[in-house]
């Protein structure tokens, strides 16, 4: 089975998941939660702009861990999410007026037309390989487009892509933890921000 997470498009090999019932649903739940399907049972799992609706202390890594788990040894994750550094140079732009400015900036934050259409996280290659890889996924590597379903993962603004693409694989081995056991562990960002968050003083202290 080939697993299209939040997508709407059907096509042949594919069953999608979302969180919302709807036409041409084959399952409703969340990517954080994964359980209706075994270990190593998934070919490969397509997400378009999913990842960046999740919270980075808990809930991203949650749901790549669980992609892990789901996906057979040498399955392949492709992800599509809003490339916060494309997106960053854009809104800098000073040749952009205030609404294509909001507009940039609606795609950081989200559309929030509704209580899942919010952002929590903004990533670039260099964030997202990390959290891929401190889930267990390697082979990490970004591609220009995935030439499967008409969506965001092909958006540009102004002639400039604003999706990070990504393709990464499950070593082709055994599964070695449970969905989620690597939240046990500190999160691989915990100690080098806590570092510099306890360098700035507070302006109130003192």
């Amino acid at each position: 089975m080939r697993l299209h997470i939040g997508g709407w498009e059907r096509r042949a090999g594919w069953k999608i998941m979302d969180v919302n019932a709807g036409p041409g649903v084959d399952f409703v739940g969340s990517c954080m939660d994964m359980r209706r399907f075994a270990n190593d049972s998934v070919e490969e799992i397509y997400a378009s702009h999913v990842f960046e609706h999740l919270g980075y202390v808990e809930q991203l890594p949650r749901a790549l861990a669980e992609a892990r788990r789901v996906l057979r040894p040498g399955g392949r994750l492709r992800a599509g999410v809003p490339d916060l550094e494309v997106l960053c140079r854009l809104f800098l732009d000073p040749k952009l007026t205030v609404v294509e400015r909001f507009a940039v900036q609606r795609m950081m934050y989200g559309g929030q037309t509704d209580p899942h259409d919010c952002h929590f996280v903004g990533l670039d290659f260099a964030i997202f390989k990390q959290f891929l890889e401190s889930a267990g996924f390697t082979s990490v590597r970004r591609v220009p487009e995935f030439g499967l379903f008409k969506d965001t993962t092909t958006l540009k603004f102004k002639g400039k892509p604003i999706s990070l693409n990504v393709e990464a694989i499950k070593p082709d081995k055994p599964v070695a933890e449970a969905a989620g056991a690597q939240l046990n562990r500190a999160p691989w960002w915990q100690a080098a921000v806590g570092g510099i968050v306890s360098g700035i003083s507070d302006p109130r202290a003192g």
